[in-house]
């Protein structure tokens, strides 16, 4: 397949993630006011979506809390400037085993299993324009750690967030991730145009290297709408990796802490970097607005207290 160079380009900004990166830069931000600061930042910097996440504020481990995501997501929307609001779905499914000879009873301080309205409370109160749907189960870093998405419970997920008005970011670290993924727009549980994240370079799914890039961008249907990253080393490569593959941009510190080697970065300074190779090689940046034309999507007002 040739590549297809996207003219318009559009950066989402993933603000904080749940991983242990808190501990490594004092820049990821933590408490609900600093990552709605940080997103608003992201926003002014060029980005027209901001991915968000929650950490506890006191200790900044990961969170599901709807009261914090209900706080950044009023900060947001009362900031002084627009953006599409992304919030993370991807709590509630952490596995951890006992250990390769006992996996049984679960760790339980590592464990997090919840059924799919809880984990979408948050998504039900808040109403952002957009949540994310990791479609499928994998291995997930190292140990005895797996990211547990049944078929079953993803179904039942996605056609909550039909019915709640909110369009899905399909994550696909894998292949098979978008195999699924086409199954649930088949099925209608999934409207177009489908809106996509490539996850790359993350252990264990699918590598970040160009083949396996364009091999997840050729499983795509022509009709939908991805952007594409990676983790690590080749984080700041990927958003010309992704506009020449015919996607879009993400960036932030849920995926890379580094603006180069050793220098810590904000989200503001990496949206910064990818809006200017985005420009350099031709392409124009878009909006919110032209966001939510381009992928159907409704900005509502969050429930009332």
């Amino acid at each position: 397949m040739p590549l297809e160079m996207n003219q318009n380009v559009f950066i989402t900004c993933a603000i904080t993630g749940s991983g242990d990166t808190t501990s490594k830069s004092d820049k990821v931000p933590i408490t609900p006011v600093e990552i709605a600061d940080a997103a608003i930042a992201a926003a002014k910097a060029g980005a027209a979506v901001v991915h968000c996440h929650v950490r506890n504020p006191e200790t900044g481990a990961p969170s599901r809390d709807p009261a914090l995501f209900r706080e950044v997501t009023d900060r947001i929307r009362s900031a002084d400037i627009d953006m599409v609001l992304n919030l993370t779905a991807g709590m509630g499914g952490d596995l951890v085993l006992g250990g390769v000879e006992t996996p049984l009873p679960p760790d339980a301080d590592g464990t997090d299993m919840a059924g799919a309205t809880e984990r979408l409370a948050h998504i039900a109160d808040c109403l952002p324009e957009i949540c994310t749907l990791d479609c499928g189960t994998m291995n997930f870093g190292h140990g005895d750690y797996i990211m547990t998405n049944s078929p079953a419970m993803l179904r039942e997920m996605a056609a909550q967030m039909r019915a709640l008005g909110v369009k899905p970011e399909i994550e696909a670290f894998d292949t098979g991730h978008l195999w699924f993924a086409k199954k649930l727009v088949e099925d209608g549980l999934i409207e177009g145009p489908a809106l996509v994240q490539l996850c790359m370079g993350i252990a264990w799914g699918a590598p970040d290297d160009l083949n396996t890039l364009m091999a997840m961008v050729n499983n795509l249907p022509k009709d939908w709408v991805f952007s594409a990253f990676s983790i690590g080393r080749n984080a700041a490569a990927y958003p010309a990796a992704a506009i020449l593959a015919g996607g879009n941009i993400r960036v932030g510190l849920e995926d890379s802490i580094y603006l180069s080697r050793g220098v810590f970065a904000t989200n503001a300074q990496l949206v910064e970097r990818a809006a200017t190779v985005a420009t350099n090689m031709g392409a124009s940046l878009i909006g919110p607005e032209a966001v939510r034309q381009q992928l159907g999507l409704v900005k509502q007002a969050p429930k009332p207290r």
